[in-house]
């Protein structure tokens, strides 16, 4: 294999990104949207991450894109500020070759130095093998299935549920303490 480069994501990459998501949504099962987003949604919600000081890297063999991770806000409320969801896409013909290994562990490396403790996985699929294995070599634990959540190219499909803890994960609270709510 070439020489792999895993990089911050720019918005000069975003075309291959977003070709590399298109087929995704088409023919496989690790995302539940079903109609491809364009360039123009894919940007905003690029921008979006980067505005969120969110890490997303691209994975290029020979200087092509090849493959994308990100993480993003598990969920919206302040109590989940520490904790990410992650997302790692990559084209078809260079699956099972560490590529997305590689991106997951540079992905796991960043978000426990920008300080995030928990970082989560779902992954469209109980059928969905290579992501499970590659989530659970780099330390995630399966945490929980959601059965036929989502219907798919005919057939209901599960969600697989994985976690691994980042850093100090739950063992100790965070330096910028807790926000008070206030009565």
């Amino acid at each position: 294999m070439s020489s792999l480069e895993i990089r911050p994501a720019t918005e000069a990459d975003l075309p291959l990104i977003t070709e590399i998501y298109d087929h995704a949504v088409r023919y496989g099962t690790a995302t539940f949207e079903l109609i491809p987003p364009d360039l123009a949604e894919m940007t905003r919600r690029f921008a979006a991450l980067r505005d969120g000081s969110f890490p997303y890297f691209a994975a290029a063999l020979e200087g092509r894109v090849v493959g994308y991770a990100y993480a993003g806000a598990y969920r919206p409320r302040p109590a989940y500020r520490f904790t990410v969801e992650n997302s790692v896409y990559l084209q078809p013909a260079i699956h099972r070759r560490g590529i997305g290994l590689q991106l997951l562990q540079r992905l796991i490396s960043e978000c426990e130095a920008r300080g995030y403790r928990q970082m989560i996985a779902v992954i469209g699929d109980s059928a969905n093998a290579g992501s499970i294995g590659v989530h659970t070599r780099c330390g995630f634990q399966m945490i929980g299935t959601h059965p036929h959540v989502g219907l798919k190219f005919g057939r209901w499909l599960d969600t697989v549920m994985m976690q691994r803890a980042l850093g100090d994960g739950g063992t100790t609270v965070p330096t910028d303490g807790p926000i008070e709510i206030s009565r």
